[in-house]
């Protein structure tokens, strides 16, 4: 998934920046770095790079990892799983726009029930 556009004072607010390293962020999530890989690959999510070639992830990656990994963990095939991640993170993009947009027009807002 691509880095979200946030205006972020320093590298340490920005959910966007590349801090964790591969063993950290497999550490974090309590899984292998050959799930991580296996994201990239489905490319559900790109890690950056570092000047070394080591594959840098940022915390909205680890959330969106983190996602995937309670899929695959419910037994979803992990293929489907970062489908699923990517669709339920178009589907909040979307809502978040729409909303924009009633708010902007005035127009009242819907009840959202799940």
């Amino acid at each position: 998934m691509p880095p979200r556009s946030t205006h972020p004072v320093t590298p340490l607010d920005d959910d966007d920046y590349p801090a964790y390293t591969m063993g950290r962020a497999a550490e974090m999530l309590g899984t292998s770095p050959a799930f991580l890989r296996a994201l990239g690959e489905h490319r559900l999510i790109t890690p950056l790079r570092s000047e070394g070639g080591h594959r840098r992830y940022s915390r909205y990656q680890l959330r969106i990892a983190a996602r995937a990994r309670e899929l695959v963990d419910q037994g979803t095939p992990i293929e489907a799983a970062c489908r699923i991640v990517v669709l339920e993170d178009q589907l909040e993009e979307a809502q978040r726009i729409n909303e924009q947009l009633r708010s902007q027009s005035g127009e009242p807002q819907p009840e959202i029930t799940n």
